[in-house]
């Protein structure tokens, strides 16, 4: 549905999209992902067309994004920083927001009030959107974004202000959306919660695509294959895992515990050598690497050891 091929936009002395190319497919939920300063906002303003590629090309289908009028009733939009009408009611807001969609008064209003049924605030359509708590405001956003039916959808940080039982309604819309065939471009930094509804990945660094592909193709592409939770009785030698560049390490402030992860080539015997040469071994297990463990190793994120007093 959408594609990029060798995309560039430089900003004065910063190269925010470097020649990059990836392709979304129609009917899936597709991440992209990557620090701050690593292209995604970029790269979505130019979607939608906010502002141009200084080269390369963006497609809708078979058609040259920058070449006709984007059409914005079949794309829905779920922007980082939120802004939605504080003192208008609640129904109101949404139906109007519908209306510029395309969607007529009757079903405008019958689609807002069965989204707000879902979220579970329906008996707050009369009142204004600033009597809702910040998660309820999350929610009316995230409908006014949605309730078009869009082919695509570009949600930016949709699990932004949710508790974790609301993040989990919004990961279930966002697969119901998909299964509906909306196409999902989406952007966050709930790890977790990507990774269970991501069908495909894109990791970016500096502007270029750093690795893709799904989770099994993300494992092999990193070397991240397992991971190793260790507890240490007694920690001898910290630099054993911290200054080691075939491994990388991260320490749970909370609990203490380890997680080591062997980078492309290095073997399990060898792994373990480096943790016991590290320390007295409490406990230790093994686990499939996650989406969390991939980004800490993929952008070489290493722990410091707080030293006791």
């Amino acid at each position: 549905m959408i594609s990029f091929h060798q995309v560039t936009k430089q900003y004065s002395r910063v190269r925010a999209v470097d020649e990059l190319s990836f392709t979304v497919n129609s009917g899936e939920i597709f991440a992209l992902l990557g620090p701050n300063g690593a292209g995604k906002t970029t790269s979505v303003r130019m979607l939608l067309q906010l502002i141009r590629p200084d080269f390369g090309e963006i497609r809708y289908g078979n058609e040259l994004i920058h070449d006709r009028k984007l059409d914005r009733y079949r794309i829905g939009y779920l922007p980082e920083e939120r802004g939605i009408y504080q003192d208008s009611p609640i129904l109101k807001t949404l139906v109007y927001l519908a209306s510029l969609r395309g969607m007529s008064t009757e079903e405008a209003r019958s689609s807002s009030l069965k989204w707000l049924e879902q979220f579970g605030i329906a008996d707050r359509a009369g009142d204004k959107v600033s009597t809702l708590s910040k998660g309820n405001q999350q929610k009316v956003q995230f409908i006014a974004s949605v309730i078009h039916n869009p082919l695509f959808a570009i949600l930016d940080e949709p699990f932004s202000g949710f508790d974790p039982i609301n993040q989990e309604i919004i990961s279930g819309m966002i697969r119901e959306l998909r299964n509906n065939g909306t196409t999902i471009l989406i952007s966050a930094h709930q790890m977790q919660l990507v990774e269970r509804i991501a069908d495909r990945i894109l990791l970016l660094a500096d502007g270029k695509e750093l690795m893709s592909g799904t989770m099994d193709e993300l494992r092999e592409q990193s070397g991240a294959g397992q991971k190793l939770e260790v507890r240490f009785s007694e920690l001898l030698h910290p630099e054993n895992l911290t200054e080691n560049d075939r491994i990388t390490t991260v320490q749970d402030d909370d609990t203490g515990a380890w997680m080591v992860m062997p980078k492309s080539g290095v073997s399990l015997n060898d792994l373990l050598q480096i943790i016991t040469e590290a320390g007295e071994i409490e406990s230790l297990h093994s686990s499939e690497a996650n989406l969390h463990d991939i980004f800490i190793q993929s952008f070489g994120i290493k722990t410091e050891v707080k030293s006791e007093e």
